[in-house]
């Protein structure tokens, strides 16, 4: 054979054994490899087991499908001119993949835990699921799905809870300078406050950027009670960049000190200048690559075997709140299509997102961050086009629609958007299915169901305590027998092409979707109770030219323009909510059970909603109760002669949510049980 000949002979087969060259995860490190539950079996996909370790990546920044990501032109690259990162990632799988059902069920963490388990299955709600009652009644584990988690989040800070992190690299000048910015934030605390961490959050306080000089004359703090008052500026000898910290004033270039107090509701707006953005965008990058590997690939890049190869047929994506809103973004900025033009998720479960995205793929970014009714109305959260269908933005003569690029693309998954009472109150749900105007219904796509949860709240069930409200908040039980139907609704809908139940949203056409005005003329005079002066409409904001093509703001804070108007659902003569998913509580109920608090005087903005809380509204108990009480509503007792005659109407409207799809037999019989366990006789 010529010596040339036996070359390209040598070339071409040892091409053969190469990844393809399209190949975005390069290496899959594996750390531990253990026996879940102690080998317990879980129905016929028998005993589970998990990976975890670390997954490495390199980007081709000229990619197409790389393109949407901000920065990423400013990344450092490696030799073969790509950028590289890394992810921790868990994988949970049948011992034998076989025996699973061929799914990938991926969570998108939530600050960097782990909820999956906890929401499908109720199981002890941890990041390090390892036990049996982490599995909790076994759900996901007993259909067979493998369960994937990944770092997305690089906001992340580890504080020993296990939390998923990424590693993202750092934008900068060509010359290799530090890129520079003005960043905004907002403080706004519930209690007297001498300082604020950046970033801080009931979730776990996130990596906000630090100002580059902790004595930047050119810093401002400015402070208002609410977002339409006059802001008034605090002199720069009244407040520094520190933290006070056991008596004593600590430097903190990622943290302010007031020397006056920082007052509970009162809004602190911060200007300051950042450096080193990281790259954030590569976090959606990091989900798409991880998920292509292991629906599609037989090995990573240097011949490690993919645990899950010729195991997956399906792979579908799951996310609450932040998640949720990550997933809408996903799928917006078009990384549902793999670097080799694959789809890479097949089905969506978008929770309680509103009409939402975030700060997930911007330069100096904050993925904590969004915006409510009363705080942080300055992030673009809730951004045009939000629906699912082209539609137009009169202020600013844009057309558009959420799932435009996926459409372009061939990959729209089907997708669920769920979304409490809440979203309509406080996340401009309503945005999601109308016009920008309110003023009318628009079309759903064919590949997206809306379904809203009457009467819910987005915290799922929480003691009826009040928080930082007036009012008690709400216990109504419902994440986790829906999401188990409607995952089976989904699954179904992918692999057979069964319709899962029709969307079920309140509307403008029908009356069960209205302006504030309405609700409040309807909403019934419970003593005591004050019902909202507020919703939440998200602003228009102007963050400069390059915000929306290149993800960076040259205009910080950004300038205000007219909200949005957003419509919230309509209510019965108890105070419930017409429209949705009625679950047995709110069909057969013994209070009012609502997605909106205020917020009590003692927390400050007193009679501004109390963010993501609901309230509950128990019924008198029996007649002279609600005569003495002055409560227009039924008691108890005047509705539900006895207790039988409740459970009856419970257990009739449970079947019923069973027969159209949105509870299974198992969770139906739950619901009548435990309405069982409350004796009001």
């Amino acid at each position: 054979m010529p010596a040339l000949s036996y070359l390209v002979l040598c070339l071409c087969l040892c091409l053969v054994g190469l990844p393809a060259a399209h190949a975005e995860l390069v290496r899959m490190e594996v750390s531990e490899r253990r026996s879940f539950a102690e080998g317990k079996p879980f129905g016929a996909a028998g005993p589970y087991e998990i990976i975890e370790g670390r997954l490495h990546f390199a980007v081709d920044p000229e990619a197409p499908v790389n393109q949407r990501i901000a920065d990423l032109e400013f990344a450092p690259r490696n030799r073969d001119g790509r950028v590289e990162f890394s992810s921790d990632f868990f994988l949970m799988k049948p011992v034998d993949p076989a025996l699973g059902n061929r799914r990938i069920l991926y969570d998108v963490d939530n600050r960097g835990n782990k909820l999956s388990l906890w929401s499908f299955n109720e199981g002890e709600r941890t990041n390090a699921p390892y036990s049996e009652a982490h599995a909790g009644n076994g759900f996901l584990l007993r259909h067979g799905y493998s369960l994937l988690w990944c770092g997305w989040n690089s906001d992340v800070v580890d504080d020993g809870n296990n939390r998923l992190e990424i590693s993202l690299p750092v934008a900068r000048h060509d010359d290799g300078t530090p890129i520079r910015g003005k960043v905004h934030l907002e403080i706004s605390v519930d209690n007297p406050e001498r300082s604020w961490t950046f970033g801080w959050s009931p979730w776990g306080v996130a990596a906000a950027y630090p100002s580059v000089d902790i004595n930047d004359p050119e810093a401002r703090v400015t402070k208002r009670p609410t977002r339409d008052a006059p802001g008034e500026e605090i002199p720069r000898d009244a407040w520094q960049f520190a933290r006070w910290e056991d008596g004593e004033i600590i430097p903190d270039p990622s943290s302010i000190y007031v020397e006056e107090g920082l007052e509970p509701g009162w809004l602190y707006d911060v200007v300051y200048t950042a450096a080193n953005p990281r790259v954030m965008g590569l976090g959606m990058a990091a989900i798409r690559d991880a998920v292509s590997f292991f629906r599609y690939q037989e090995t990573d890049g240097v011949g490690t075997s993919n645990p899950l190869a010729g195991a997956v047929s399906h792979a579908y994506l799951f996310g609450i709140s932040q998640s949720g809103r990550l997933v809408n973004h996903f799928i917006y900025d078009g990384f549902n299509t793999s670097a080799d033009q694959r789809p890479v998720f097949d089905g969506a479960i978008a929770h309680v997102a509103g009409a939402g995205r975030g700060l997930f793929n911007h330069r100096f970014g904050l993925a904590t961050l969004y915006s409510t009714q009363h705080r942080d109305n300055l992030v673009p959260s809730e951004t045009f086009p939000m629906a699912t269908v082209p539609s137009a933005e009169p202020v600013t003569g844009e057309t558009g629609d959420m799932l435009a690029r996926a459409r372009e693309q061939g990959h729209v998954p089907k997708l669920f958007f769920v979304q409490s009472s809440t979203e309509y109150w406080s996340r401009g749900a309503s945005l999601l299915h109308t016009d920008v105007t309110g003023e009318a219904d628009l079309l759903v796509d064919d590949n997206v169901r809306i379904y809203l949860i009457a009467g819910s709240q987005h915290l799922g069930a929480t003691p009826a305590t009040p928080g930082i409200g007036q009012t008690p908040r709400n216990p109504l039980y419902h994440r986790p027998p829906l999401f188990r139907a409607l995952l089976v609704a989904l699954d179904r809908w992918v692999t057979e092409g069964t319709e899962p139940p029709e969307s079920r949203y309140p509307r403008i056409d029908d009356g069960t979707l209205v302006s504030l005005e309405t609700f409040a003329e309807a909403f019934p005079a419970i003593p005591g109770v004050e019902a909202p002066r507020v919703v939440y409409e998200p602003l228009r904001l102007d963050l400069g030219p390059y915000w929306k093509s290149d993800g960076f703001a040259t205009i910080v804070p950004p300038d205000i323009g007219v909200p949005y108007r957003a419509l919230v659902p309509m209510v019965d003569e108890d105070g419930n909510e017409l429209a949705g998913i009625r679950l047995p509580d709110i069909e057969v109920p013994v209070g009012t059970y609502t997605g909106w608090s205020l917020r009590a005087a003692e927390h400050g903005a007193e009679g501004m909603l109390a963010g993501l809380d609901g309230s509950y509204l128990e019924f008198p108990r029996a007649a002279e109760d609600r005569e003495d009480s002055g409560d227009p509503r039924r008691s108890i007792h005047e509705r539900y002669p006895n207790r039988a005659e409740y459970l009856s109407r419970i257990a009739e409207a449970a079947m019923r949510l069973e027969e159209e799809g949105f509870l299974l037999a198992e969770d139906a019989i739950e619901m009548v049980r435990r309405a069982a366990a409350c004796d009001y006789w």
